[in-house]
């Protein structure tokens, strides 16, 4: 990082000198608005200190009229610097890969478990680069999917978003999602990608917040793509790939909402535990349940209320005074980043964003508050992330 008083070319050139001079190559340089007149510039060097080349620029600089200042590393926890390095976390599920508990639908159905176990394996043989892997859905799984979506559809109409209905039209247009067929991860992440950059990748059940939304930086969602079991189809313990392509794909091609879920996910990369448990509650009040208000009504975007045949419309239509009704509040990411939530009861506070603009927009000032120990970007072109300085990673938990 070094400044100076002066914002010319020929200043920016003579410094550029200085690093060829050396042979240090330079990944990535922009240069900051400081006090007054005052341009910071920030580069990435190749290199390390203590190398005579790195210590020679650094000399050089000292000695010039520009004020240099050596970003020392900073540790902080594990996190990926390249989307290749997602596989490192897609598979370190919460559970461990246990069995089903004895309170699951499917706890003594063999054969069930035996499909889960058969999915389970091809998310975990995905590999970055590869085509997501298609699964050949039974019968009785595509007539669960097909029960599902009917049912959730017509709650849609009333309720969901006017940007969820114009999306999800479109995909029932190009036949990614019908009531008569499963849909596959693989094609509905092409449409997802070719809209905004967002793209699915597999997993084999549920990760920890801080390997989640680390997906969320490179624009990746996490998704099973296994399906809930048969006996009781309106009902699920945990995510399915019905409340991951009806619930959260349909969004994901809405650039803000898209924009709002990065944010989160950058903002999570190197945090404390504390930061990221903070981040992980404005995620679950947004991207899970959050309302828009629309036409002087509450309309829902949030997956967990998309998903949900009795609390969408609950979210949606209870009235102040009731005896039942939850508290919904305007949509401040500090303020939900405090409140606590249940996972298996409705939810007893909602937020209520003016608009996907409005919440996006909330979430980008609000990140840009928190205590970071870095700056980070992510480069679509490279599917990397930069950031402003050298840092030291803590151990993968691979």
């Amino acid at each position: 990082d070094w400044s100076s008083d002066v914002c010319s070319s020929d200043l920016l050139e003579a410094a550029l000198h200085v690093f060829s001079r050396h042979g240090v190559n330079l990944p990535h340089i922009e240069s900051r608005p400081a006090d007054g007149s005052v341009i910071d510039f920030f580069v990435d060097c190749e290199g390390q200190r203590g190398s005579p080349a790195v210590e020679a620029v650094i000399s050089e600089f000292q000695h010039s009229d520009m004020k240099l200042l050596v970003l020392d590393d900073k540790e902080v926890p594990w996190f990926p610097r390249h989307i290749s390095e997602l596989d490192q976390i897609a598979c370190n599920t919460l559970d461990a890969g246990a069995e089903l508990t004895s309170d699951h639908p499917g706890f003594q159905d063999q054969a069930y478990r035996d499909r889960r176990a058969m999915i389970d394996q091809l998310a975990r043989r995905h590999r970055y680069g590869a085509d997501i892997p298609l699964v050949d859905y039974s019968e009785a799984e595509t007539q669960t999917w097909g029960e599902v979506f009917r049912r959730l559809r017509e709650l849609h109409r009333a309720y969901a978003c006017a940007d969820y209905q114009r999306i999800i039209e479109q995909m029932e247009q190009e036949g990614l999602l019908l009531e008569t067929r499963v849909p596959q991860a693989r094609y509905v992440s092409a449409f997802l990608e070719a809209r905004t950059g967002f793209q699915i990748r597999p997993v084999p059940g549920l990760l920890s917040s801080r390997d989640f939304l680390a997906g969320l930086a490179f624009r990746v969602f996490f998704s099973t793509q296994y399906m809930r079991h048969h006996s009781v189809p309106l009902y699920t313990p945990e995510p399915d790939l019905c409340h991951e392509l009806i619930g959260h794909a349909p969004m994901f091609a809405d650039a803000a909402f898209a924009d709002l879920s990065q944010e989160i996910g950058l903002a999570s990369l190197g945090a404390s535990d504390d930061e990221i448990e903070r981040l992980a509650r404005c995620y679950w009040f947004s991207v899970e349940f959050g309302l828009l208000r629309e036409g002087g009504k509450r309309k829902a975007y949030g997956a967990g209320l998309l998903s949900s045949f009795g609390e969408l419309e609950y979210a949606c239509e209870a009235e102040q005074g009731q005896e039942w009704h939850s508290e919904i509040r305007s949509w401040k990411p500090a303020m939900a980043a405090r409140q606590d939530f249940p996972i298996t009861e409705y939810q007893p506070v909602y937020y209520l964003a003016d608009s996907l603009q409005s919440a996006k927009q909330l979430i980008h000032e609000h990140c840009q508050t928190l205590p970071r120990p870095f700056y980070a970007r992510y480069h679509q072109a490279t599917q990397s992330i930069w950031v402003d300085r050298a840092l030291r990673l803590g151990k993968s938990v691979s």
